[in-house]
């Protein structure tokens, strides 16, 4: 960041803190409303996420397919594209993972390459319909919003269809869910005092960092760029724009599809409709809320899915409705948005010189204008 001009970086912290400021306050206000002491529920959040090692565990647990999501939307991001279908690309992923599960017999002593077959195949599944999407957006001219939320709905329904129809459990049909997978498919918890797995841990790390070096140190991550900022002067430059289009959805596709995988082969056990869970339209705002560089994905989707498994203590001890955490989200990304549209409208100059632009998701304008 650019520090030579006072004025410039005091109002890029401005506009960083208020939106911050406002959303706490408007929070505090609707718990006062309702009776309730705010730091009472700071503290709820606080001891739902972080009493124990297992609560704990269940934050890791939700951080995991979040991340990946969050990971690859910054691809799609960084190529100005806005992959609203990652909610879908993540049910694919689960069902290709889900059918792996039911459908490839090994035995218990191979389960280590089981579970590597079941995760490719839910890479393959998310990037398939990722495919999909952009072939849509760059065969047909279909807006990837428009693609991926048609997309997300026909997922959903083929899951259904499959857990109450092909897949369903022996005692008859349900749209319950699927019978819970032989345990060889299953990924193993750490321990009963810690209960999440390892190898995802390592996995969401590895490809952080992979995505780091491609975005910031490849030609690929160049051309990303390049797209993002303008198709048409990158097609003027040589950029192939619509293998480059086409790549960030695969990429963000593979994430989504083994972060759909965690849910059904460690959260749930099973298949079972809406596995995905939101969390695709959660790493969404997660990528708004940023509008930074990669580095911060981790930490910001930590501190999200710290405040949404806290919040199922809030019934519990405070009888006050879990919901809550996900309005507070809301606020803040709403704010976040709304100062980031005026910034842009009334201080640019405090934007171009700003380094972390180039990891920023597009900007508000387009998303009411498709770039030429």
């Amino acid at each position: 960041m650019n520090i030579g001009n006072p004025r410039a970086l005091a109002i890029r912290i401005a506009f960083l803190l208020l939106p911050i400021a406002i959303s706490l306050a408007i929070g505090a206000a609707l718990v006062i409303a309702v009776g309730r002491d705010p730091l009472e529920v700071v503290d709820a959040l606080w001891k739902g996420a972080f009493k124990d090692s297992r609560k704990l565990g269940g934050v890791v647990n939700f951080w995991i397919p979040l991340t990946l999501v969050s990971i690859g939307l910054v691809v799609t991001f960084r190529a100005g594209l806005w992959n609203i279908g990652v909610e879908g690309q993540m049910m694919m992923g689960a069902l290709f993972a889900s059918w792996g599960a039911q459908y490839i017999p090994l035995d218990e002593s191979l389960a280590p390459l089981l579970h590597l077959i079941l995760i490719a195949l839910a890479a393959i599944g998310g990037m398939f319909w990722g495919a999909v999407v952009g072939a849509l957006k760059i065969r047909l001219g279909v807006n990837e919003i428009f693609g991926g939320v048609a997309l997300n709905a026909l997922v959903n329904v083929i899951s259904i269809y499959l857990i109450s129809g092909p897949w369903q459990p022996r005692i008859g049909g349900s749209a319950q869910g699927t019978e819970p997978f032989p345990t060889p498919a299953l990924l193993p918890e750490f321990s009963a005092r810690f209960p999440t797995n390892l190898f995802m841990i390592a996995l969401v790390i590895a490809a952080f960092l992979i995505v780091m070096v491609m975005l910031n140190a490849t030609r690929w991550g160049l051309n990303l760029k390049a797209v993002g900022a303008n198709m048409r002067s990158a097609l003027l430059l040589g950029v192939a724009t619509e293998r480059t289009s086409m790549s960030a959805f695969l990429v963000c596709g593979a994430l989504a599809g083994i972060a759909g995988s965690y849910r059904v082969l460690f959260t749930f056990d099973n298949l079972r409709p809406l596995a995905s869970g939101g969390i695709g339209f959660l790493g969404l705002l997660v990528v708004l809320l940023l509008s930074i560089r990669l580095l911060w994905v981790p930490l910001i989707a930590f501190a999200f899915a710290a405040i949404l498994t806290g919040s199922t203590r809030l019934q519990i001890a405070l009888q006050l409705d879990s919901s809550l955490a996900g309005v507070l989200q809301g606020l803040l990304v709403l704010f976040v948005i709304l100062f980031h549209g005026v910034q842009e409208v009334f201080f640019p100059q405090t934007m171009a010189d700003d380094e972390t632009a180039e990891d920023s998701v597009p900007s508000v304008s387009s998303v009411v204008k498709e770039k030429p």
